[in-house]
């Protein structure tokens, strides 16, 4: 279902921007792959298409700052096909890769390293169809990696590291120079922060992320085995890194840290993950769930949490999305993700209240810890999803 559609009866409109987290509009019109108008009047006879939300909260789709992706639907890890699409039923429109640590035979020597990446980056530029976008390509930082590796990357398009720690190089010294090397071209830095995650790996903690200084504080509350809480609160005190909670980690940790960066004001610091693929498994519903247990555990507001799943995410990464074939904007043109505003890329979710809930809608859900249901999902301007087969039904279907 594409061309001309227009959203109606929307139940509240999240911007993804914490500044101003809510757009005064009831009605979102999108064409060629953008949004192309919001607000209370529209012309419903202009549209090839018009779906009433019926109450609904739309949303920027949602974006897993912490996947683990290999290439395109399959992975390794759990040996499952399906996963990207199945989590674009749970709303994520868009996965961005922490590494593309379960590649098969994967030796960590830098050569192999930097064409990984490269592979999974150019395999990754172009959408599968009824799949979530995949932003693949962070480099990880095995032995032999050099900063003629990163420039040769910079110049193909990947601007991220993998998870800093997951590595084989494990002189801090060497990894500080590499990362600030990283950061100078404008790359993303994540540091893997807290237990060792599988056999191999090892303990991150506090004074690596002091030394090491990343753009990216990844999965704070555990992946999967938290650090004290205590040593999270006081790198939130003493760096400027963004602060990721993720599903495959500690819940309590997450709750704990969600509250102490709303009471200081810098819920622009935080985005969510799930870091699956990963021993935890698959899980389609991994990121909505960090989100909701962020409001009801953490006592964030619904929609600050929801921009910053969204909008915060989506400025930090720099995330864009190619112009559609065919759209008006012209061929190699991009447009940003993670925004509800005039072009903007037309990624939305449409949250609501889950059959047999109490609530009267997806924000009162949220708080009461239940999963909003996913009630529709548009990814480049086409609807990709009429009615989730993750989640429960919603009590209100959109029509």
């Amino acid at each position: 279902m594409s061309g001309r559609i227009h959203l109606i009866g929307c139940g509240g409109i999240v911007s993804g921007d914490l500044t101003a987290p809510l757009v005064e509009a009831d009605a979102v019109v999108v064409e060629d792959g953008a949004i192309r108008h919001l607000g209370p009047r529209i012309d419903v006879d202009r549209a090839d298409t018009v779906i009433d939300v019926r109450g609904g909260l739309v949303a920027p789709g949602l974006i897993d700052a912490h996947a683990h992706p290999v290439v395109g639907d399959f992975t390794p890890r759990q040996n499952a096909l399906g996963w990207t699409s199945r989590t674009l039923h749970g709303g994520v429109t868009s996965l961005v890769s922490a590494g593309e640590t379960h590649w098969p035979g994967r030796l960590k020597d830098g050569v192999e390293a930097a064409a990984i990446c490269a592979a999974a980056h150019l395999t990754s530029r172009s959408r599968q169809p009824g799949c979530s976008r995949v932003f693949g390509g962070a480099l990880l930082l095995d032995r032999g990696i050099e900063e003629s590796d990163i420039e040769a990357l910079h110049r193909l398009g990947v601007r991220r590291l993998g998870e800093i720690g997951l590595g084989s190089e494990k002189d801090p010294g060497r990894i500080a120079a590499l990362v600030a090397f990283a950061r100078s071209l404008g790359w993303v830095a994540p540091l893997h922060f807290g237990g060792a995650s599988v056999p191999g790996s090892s303990v991150v903690d506090g004074d690596l992320a002091r030394a090491v200084a990343p753009t990216v504080i990844s999965h704070a509350n555990g992946g999967p085995t938290a650090r004290p809480v205590e040593e999270v609160l006081e790198l939130i005190e003493e760096t400027d890194a963004a602060i990721e909670l993720v599903f495959a980690g500690n819940s309590r940790a997450a709750a704990t840290i969600a509250r102490n960066l709303a009471e200081r004001g810098e819920l622009h610091r935080l985005q969510f993950g799930t870091d699956t693929p990963s021993g935890t498994g698959v899980v389609p519903l991994g990121l909505l769930r960090a989100v909701t247990e962020a409001v009801s555990l953490g006592g964030l507001d619904p929609v600050d949490a929801l921009c910053a799943a969204t909008g915060v995410t989506a400025e930090r990464y720099g995330l864009v999305a190619p112009v559609p074939p065919g759209a008006s904007g012209g061929a190699g043109s991009e447009r940003g993700l993670g925004r509800i505003a005039a072009g903007a890329a037309a990624d939305l979710v449409v949250l609501a209240p889950a059959l047999g809930s109490e609530s009267e809608d997806a924000a009162e859900s949220m708080r009461r810890g239940n999963l909003p249901a996913v009630a529709l999902v548009v990814v480049d301007g086409e609807v990709a999803v009429r009615r989730s087969s993750t989640t429960p039904p919603p009590a209100r279907p959109v029509i």
